[in-house]
């Protein structure tokens, strides 16, 4: 064992030192370096020349590698003491040698001579790529670091639930693991938020989560890890559910891995915005073996100590603490069954699905889940009865079924969304009214019912922020007032920003209360151009204001047409006729420019049917972004209209902001489009999304106090 200690602590060691030499690469502008040379330059400051170190592919196997082998160190510390070292350490370094197979196929070590072929021998660039602009923001300093923190963690559970099929002491997960569970989940789920935040302030698509697959990828194995934490509590306490904390412990970390292969191996180039460019055949192959191999050992592991893991005969319990917190774990897998369908559709053919899946198939079973939040803490271990359970539970209940019958006659007649208002208020009451008495006694006792308490905030904050949120479009002229959403909006110009960038201004104003925003678009090089919204934060709302375009002014312009804006799949009336947007299309262009690896030009088509009630037509007005950000309009002629449609504005949905619709002008005869010197805006009221960053802050100092808690009691 001393000398299995010394290769670790050697091999940990090397991480930092060869971690510490890229470092100092990038800080003293080493061009010659291939991988300083594609992802920094002279004029980044500090805090982004250090987040540099993990912006590429190579970077950030790096900075994955740097983590497990710090983490490895506490490790070892933590099994000496609990006699299951050999067996767990085994375990996590082979995890620790998949990663540095890697690194070494991806190294970050190549010179600038490698990476650009043509590049004279001898030659060194007088100046690197540069970091990419999106990137360049405080929240994606900390973002992605955080995240490959959770991703090491998670393999902390994987290692206790092979290390003790492998020397027979099945009970190994339970009692060891929890602790560093909590962490992982706390540490993962933190990086997934951080980023939400960063695409709700930073990106300027109106919401903090669009379901991209690459977002997708890292909360998928979060819920399986949170229904683990919940799973491995009755393990604990009852000695169940010991084969299903084996599959959920392997499952998610093979969802780690599987994250990995989604965002780096290139197979979701034209399906998100966030993946990276093929990394090569070696690096698919070694993700793909690496997914193979933790499953063939999980699960042959599992079938070779299938007589250990037989379950215990049924009890036929109906309801109980156990069948509660099952019932919301279970809950929380098919969430993520159905998360990773929809993720991995791409991988199958080359349709994705539509945000609203998302919506649709997560709402029945967020709402079981968040019930039995509440009904838990209201059953007894062992049996208990249903009546006694409801009894014990009426008051809250009638509390959170007024608060419903309050909202539905003042105009909330969803059922889906009331029932989830149900749910999440009756998980709120019950968990403050808990975590109350008990907080009194000892504060550390209630870090499961601040996260629930968190939870439930969090899901208030999703839906008055989603459902409710007003959002339009408009078209503000220099220095004349626009209505809109009840403010009056008045662009007064723009200015440029100290990091070259420009910052437009407009004055809101409403009942006498005057401020300004000021969004900034700024061109983004190869990413074509970029645009930062603007927010101003009310205690029950945010004003938002997005800039999508400055249209320029052009002599002897005519009057416009009529404008309209049609939601996906809606139809609505143009006079005497219907148009229903079918689908944006892009051409491939297009994709690889939103993927950063175009010039930077953007062309979006909006696929529009047209009836008179009689005849059908099918046409596609077409908007062109230039790399300065600067739209060109190619109008439909629609023979049913007899007129010219041209495509102003898109908006594309996600969870937390409107539905994807495109704003439409039926143009006047002898009209050429747009042309007044006016600033493009979506501007959006998000009523109660403060409960959104609330209701997280709250989940994760509950999770922090639950991770504490366990690490002392293991």
């Amino acid at each position: 064992m001393k000398r299995a200690r010394l290769l670790l602590n050697v091999g940990a060691g090397t991480i930092v030192v060869l971690s510490a030499v890229l470092l100092t690469l990038l800080l003293e502008h080493d061009f010659s370096n291939g991988y300083v040379y594609s992802y920094s330059s002279r004029d980044l400051p500090l805090h982004f020349l250090i987040s540099s170190f993990y912006a590429g592919q190579e970077g950030s196997f790096m900075f994955w590698a740097l983590c497990s082998a710090l983490i490895g160190l506490p490790l070892m510390w933590y099994t000496r003491k609990r006699k299951s070292e050999q067996w767990v350490m085994a375990v996590f370094m082979a995890v620790q040698a998949v990663l540095l197979l890697l690194l070494y196929a991806k190294t970050p070590f190549k010179s600038v001579w490698e990476t650009i072929p043509q590049l004279p021998a001898g030659e060194l660039p007088a100046d690197g790529r540069g970091l990419n602009p999106l990137l360049q923001n405080f929240w994606m300093v900390i973002h992605p670091p955080v995240l490959f923190i959770g991703f090491a963690v998670m393999a902390v559970p994987f290692s206790f639930a092979i290390a003790g099929m492998w020397k027979n002491d099945v009970a190994m997960l339970g009692a060891q693991a929890l602790g560093w569970l909590l962490f992982s989940v706390f540490i993962l789920g933190t990086g997934i938020m951080l980023g939400a935040y960063w695409a709700y302030g930073v990106l300027g698509w109106g919401g903090y989560w669009g379901w991209d697959p690459v977002e997708n990828s890292s909360l998928v194995p979060w819920l399986t890890g949170v229904a683990l934490v919940h799973t491995l509590i009755v393990q604990r306490r009852t000695g169940k559910f010991v084969r299903l904390n084996l599959a959920l412990a392997i499952v998610s970390f093979l969802l780690v891995i599987y994250s990995t292969f989604l965002t780096r191996s290139g197979v979701l180039g034209d399906a998100s915005v966030h993946s990276f460019v093929d990394p090569g055949a070696v690096v698919y192959w070694l993700l793909v073996a690496s997914l193979v191999a933790i499953a063939a050992t999980g699960f042959g592991l599992m079938f070779a100590r299938r007589k250990v893991l037989r379950p215990a005969q049924a009890d036929n319990q109906f309801i109980s603490k156990e069948t509660a917190l099952a019932t919301g774990a279970i809950a929380l897998v098919l969430s993520a069954a159905v998360i990773l369908f929809g993720t991995s559709l791409p991988l199958i053919g080359k349709s994705t699905v539509d945000t609203s899946f998302y919506n649709t198939m997560n709402l029945p079973l967020v709402i079981a889940m968040v019930l039995f939040i509440g009904l838990s803490l209201y059953t007894q271990w062992g049996e208990d009865k249903v009546k006694e359970v409801l009894k014990r539970a009426l008051k809250w209940v009638v509390v959170s079924l007024a608060a419903c019958i309050a909202l539905f006659f003042a105009g909330v007649t969803d059922v889906g969304v009331l029932t989830l208002i149900f749910t999440s208020a009756f998980a709120l009451f019950v968990n403050l009214d808990f975590g109350w008495k008990q907080g009194v006694l000892d504060i550390r006792a209630i870090g499961g019912k601040l996260a629930h308490i968190g939870l439930a905030v969090f899901l208030l904050g999703v839906i008055a922020s989603g459902r409710f949120n007003e959002t339009k479009q408009a078209s503000l002229p220099l220095n004349r007032p626009v209505e809109a959403l009840g403010h009056t909006l008045t662009y007064t110009g723009y200015a440029p920003t100290p990091d070259n960038k420009y910052a437009f201004h407009v004055k809101v104003e409403k009942n006498g209360s005057t401020f300004t925003l000021s969004p900034v678009m700024f061109d983004g090089g190869q990413q074509g151009m970029m645009r930062n919204p603007d927010i101003k934060s009310f205690l029950t709302s945010d004003f938002y204001i997005s800039p999508i375009s400055l249209e320029q002014p052009e002599p002897d312009h005519a009057e416009h047409g009529d404008t309209y804006t049609i939601e996906k799949g809606k139809t609505i009336a143009l006079g005497q006729y219907k148009a229903t947007f079918v689908k944006f299309d892009m051409n491939t262009h297009s994709q690889e420019a939103m993927a950063g690896g175009g010039a930077g030009e953007m062309t979006v088509g909006a696929v529009l049917e047209l009836s008179d009630g009689k005849a059908t037509e099918t046409v596609t007005p077409i908007m062109t972004y230039a790399k300065d950000g600067r739209p060109t309009y190619n109008a439909a002629q629609s023979k049913l209209l007899n007129a010219p449609i041209q495509l102003t504005a898109m908006n594309v949905g996600g969870m937390g902001s409107a539905s994807s619709s495109v704003t439409i002008e039926v143009l006047h005869p002898g009209e050429d489009g747009p042309q007044s010197d006016a600033l493009i805006v979506e501007a959006s009221i998000k009523p109660f999304i403060g409960l959104v960053w609330v209701g997280t802050l709250i989940m994760f100092i509950g999770f922090f106090v639950a991770m504490m808690k366990r690490l002392k009691e293991a």
